[in-house]
């Protein structure tokens, strides 16, 4: 009996276990809410109620912050509140690509939120991955923290000069090589990711993906893509992998829930990449300045994050107030005729 309570206090990654424990159960409960209760049946979202569900999720994610600076102290709070508003920002990205995804597999706008469900599971396991990975190099090397203050430099000025290409997360050689080596079926079978054939003149079936498990595949390829910027920015904030890990899973969660309010006016957000690559310079050179003239105030950090992001806001509301939606966002709020992809079924 006496076991069950030594695990809970047992450390693990620097915490106690009952904290990730209590962070994984809240994950768990949302993500059951969301889709055991809210999206049971496969329907489309209206923007009032992804705009209403992004809250709670932004609600329970501030929430969870407090109570991270009441336990574990102010430095962990702001560094938990900086790396959250940072990873939402990187993420908004994502949502253009994850719009043009759609778009070019003809998901239908109904069976969007199954593909972004399961996409949430897969980002859960990669991040975990990916954090834990850098979380052994800087324990290993800490020389690895100026690496990354180097990588977002370089990252936010080539954001500042060179125009980005979204397509090229849509069409990547990993794409190409599932569709040369798997079987897809030429349209949708209803929600599901894969369907079996029957072999012609057989009693054999074969497994067939379908375009909904492309969608999933090329979503989860871009967000391995983003999490290159966003796991960095958050090392260079800090070190602490409950930090790290919390911070970015909650901004991530909320803003899938977001997607179908803004897959449509997205495009009204495009100043906010500069206000975004000055961030990442400031946060990566933040680390070179710690060495010379000692560490900065994290609440220096925060406010100067925040006050960056919400000028990027400001400006792309009022610069693009005018302009007419980009044809991609138009492309999103359609269910455009279903394409052919690769090795199609038999008739």
């Amino acid at each position: 009996m006496a076991l069950g309570p030594e695990l809970l206090f047992a450390d693990f990654l620097g915490k106690p276990a009952w904290a990730w424990l209590s962070f994984l159960g809240i994950i768990a409960a949302l993500l059951s809410f969301d889709l055991g209760i809210l999206h049971r049946k496969a329907r489309e979202i209206p923007a009032g109620e992804s705009l209403l569900l992004s809250a709670c999720y932004i609600v329970v994610a501030l929430a969870f912050g407090a109570w991270v600076w009441s336990q574990m102290g102010q430095e962990a709070g702001v560094a938990y509140f900086t790396g959250f508003f940072i990873e939402k920002t990187l993420a908004l990205d994502n949502i253009f690509v994850i719009s043009l995804i759609f778009a070019t597999l003809a998901i239908p706008r109904h069976l969007q939120h199954r593909v972004l469900f399961y996409g949430i599971l897969g980002v859960i396991v990669l991040r975990a991955i990916m954090i834990g990975l850098g979380t052994a190099l800087v324990s290993q090397f800490a020389w690895v923290l100026y690496i990354f203050g180097a990588f977002l430099i370089v990252t936010g000025i080539k954001m500042l000069l060179v125009a980005e290409n979204p397509s090229s997360v849509v069409d990547n050689p990993l794409m190409r090589f599932v569709r040369r080596h798997l079987r897809v079926t030429k349209d949708l079978r209803g929600s599901v990711f894969f369907v079996r054939r029957p072999v012609a003149r057989s009693r054999r079936t074969v497994l067939y993906a379908t375009p909904l498990f492309l969608a999933l595949v090329m979503i989860e390829f871009a967000d391995i893509v983003f999490a290159v910027d966003s796991v960095p920015a958050i090392f260079a904030i800090t070190t602490d992998p409950y930090i790290v890990y919390t911070s970015n899973i909650f901004a991530i969660l909320g803003l899938r829930a977001l997607y179908f309010a803004l897959a449509a006016s997205v495009h009204r957000f495009g100043y906010l990449k500069y206000a975004l690559s000055i961030v990442l310079v400031f946060i990566g050179a933040k680390i070179f300045w710690s060495q010379v003239f000692g560490k900065v105030d994290p609440l220096i950090s925060l406010g100067v994050t925040l006050a960056l992001l919400a000028g990027g806001v400001a400006v792309s509301m009022w610069k693009t107030s005018r302009e007419a939606p980009a044809p991609a966002d138009e492309a999103a709020r359609t269910d455009p005729e279903p394409i052919r992809l690769t090795r199609g079924e038999p008739s």
